[in-house]
């Protein structure tokens, strides 16, 4: 790959940022912006299909004849499949046409939607989750790598903002949208999947049109034994978290035999992959210590963007009795931050090259957050959990896309694909165990408290054990007396799950001070000679 860079003499006398820069073909700033365009809209209405369905769920259950099982596969399915599906996308488009990959996944989760919509039973609205994760999989890892392939890593940052926002956006403003459907009597629940397919094919002619990638031709070897294994410990381990504590306790017989059976086949994935000729996870990514602490944050990460999505979004309908749309708008500090945080240190770091400040900064932030969201009750001000969304927002946004960013930095050109799907791998399944396990926690909270009210005889047994069943109680059929201690619960069981995240947050303040700054490089290509980095005087060759 041949890039031709304008600097202004400033800039090559004081190490000023790249102005501007083209890269093969010639692509300007404008252009890239245009070929972004399918990319960010596809992203938008794949990453809402995630949590777009939660509000509808008791309408779901109730029309489908659905059990308390079936919640949790419902949200479960699409996340399981979009974490163990993201290495494989991200090694193939190592070896493939990465427009043609896009495509495929974005016509992937348009088929599963308009198939989620049809289904007439559990089983099938199950089996299309699946469908769209693994769509929803391949449009989120590839985003960064196109953009990868389209400006050189100074340059990224002022586009890697943008996936930051979207992917934001499309998160968070799925309970708002879903909650907009519910709300609206003639639309009904299947239109939470019939919503995004038009956007969908929408994206998928933008792609065509504005999209064009230099190819690089490989010979193709897919290594479907590595991906087979990988997915398959994955998914035993995402299973375990998702039914640990409600199914059967954390301590149990269950708990040994999966997450047993996951260790072995992580130990199979490793030999495998030792072996592959093209291994989905190449293992020598993880001797750059960027790669691997970068990892390790992202789980963080992830499992804060998608605990703050869940949990707030449940706090403020159980604990304040808000309708789904409003607990939508209430999220919005949350989102704004995020967004603008987002689309600023990407600005920065490619005007200035460094990152790893912007890192730290978010780190702090984000445990800042979660310890402040963890005194969240019922009766507590709105501007005061708008302050910790907001903090909690801007931590988020820092990190996301700049930890990306930061190991796109440190890789060879012809593994950033892999590196990159590797990072958002991690942050996926982070978010997918961290929900799961912090529900376990929220749902063990609100039981304690709810039979500490049945022992002081402020709550009668019949109430309690309606919401014992239900996996989302309806504020409406409970008696008004004893709302606010159902309230009361909700309030301290979104509380103490914010609490007990808190320190996971500063164990990713740990792992990202530890990592060695390398200033973001201004060429596109990169072929290290050491697994990390020596010193920055690389970053100019």
């Amino acid at each position: 790959m041949h890039v031709r860079q304008a600097i202004t003499p400033g800039a090559a006398q004081g190490g000023q940022s790249v102005r501007s820069s083209e890269i093969d073909g010639g692509m300007s700033h404008r252009e890239i912006l245009s070929a972004m365009s399918g990319l960010l809209l596809g992203l938008f209405v794949a990453m809402l299909s995630s949590t777009i369905v939660a509000t509808a769920l008791p309408t779901i259950l109730r029309d489908l004849h659905g059990g308390e099982s079936a919640y949790t596969w419902i949200v479960a399915a699409t996340l399981l499949s979009l974490t163990a599906t993201t290495p494989l996308w991200g090694k193939l488009s190592d070896l493939v046409s990465k427009k043609l990959l896009v495509q495929l996944g974005l016509g992937t989760y348009v088929l599963g939607s308009m198939l989620a919509g049809l289904s007439q039973n559990i089983g099938e609205l199950i089996a299309c989750r699946v469908l769209q994760g693994v769509g929803v999989g391949g449009v989120s890892a590839l985003g960064p790598v196109c953009v990868a392939a389209m400006a050189t890593p100074r340059e990224r940052g002022r586009y890697s903002g943008y996936f930051g926002l979207v992917f934001a956006l499309g998160t968070v403003s799925g309970p708002l949208i879903g909650g907009a459907i519910a709300d609206t009597s003639w639309l009904g629940w299947r239109w939470c999947f019939y919503v995004g397919v038009p956007f969908g094919i929408l994206a998928l002619v933008l792609l065509q049109k504005t999209l064009h990638l230099p190819t690089v031709k490989r010979r193709v070897k897919v290594d479907y034994p590595g991906s087979a294994v990988i997915a398959a410990a994955v998914s035993l381990l995402l299973v375990w978290v998702t039914l640990a504590g409600d199914k059967y306790p954390w301590l149990s017989w269950q708990t040994c035999a999966m997450v047993g059976g996951s260790l072995a086949l992580f130990a199979v994935a490793v030999l495998v992959e030792r072996r592959a000729a093209e291994p989905v996870v190449p293992l020598h990514l993880f001797r750059h210590r960027t790669v691997t602490l970068a990892c390790l944050a992202s789980l963080t990460v992830g499992a804060g963007m998608y605990s703050q999505t869940t949990f707030l979004g449940e706090y403020f309908q159980l604990a304040r009795d808000k309708t789904p749309t409003l607990s939508g708008v209430y999220t919005l500090p949350m989102v704004l931050a995020l967004g603008i945080a987002s689309l600023l240190t990407g600005r920065l770091i490619t005007q200035i090259g460094r990152w790893k400040i912007f890192l730290v900064l978010g780190a702090v932030c984000l445990a800042a957050g979660f310890a402040l969201l963890g005194t969240a009750r019922t009766e507590t001000a709105y501007w005061q959990v708008a302050v910790s969304m907001t903090l909690s927002g801007l931590g988020i946004g820092m990190m996301m896309q700049n930890l990306v960013l930061a190991v796109q930095n440190t890789v060879p050109v012809r593994e950033l694909g892999s590196a990159s799907a590797l990072v958002a791998f991690f942050r996926t399944m982070g978010g997918a165990s961290g929900v799961s396990a912090l529900g376990a926690l929220l749902n063990n909270r609100v039981n304690h408290q709810v039979a500490q009210d049945l022992l002081a005889g402020r709550v009668p047994v019949a109430a309690a054990q309606s919401l014992k069943n239900s996996a989302i109680p309806d504020l409406s059929l409970i008696p008004p007396g004893v709302r606010p201690f159902i309230e009361d619960a909700f309030g301290k069981g979104v509380g103490a799950v914010f609490l007990a995240a808190a320190p996971f947050a500063l164990l990713t303040l740990i792992a990202i001070l530890f990592i060695k700054e390398v200033p973001m490089r201004s060429v596109a290509s990169h072929t290290p000679t050491a697994p990390e980095l020596p010193s920055p005087r690389c970053c100019s060759s």
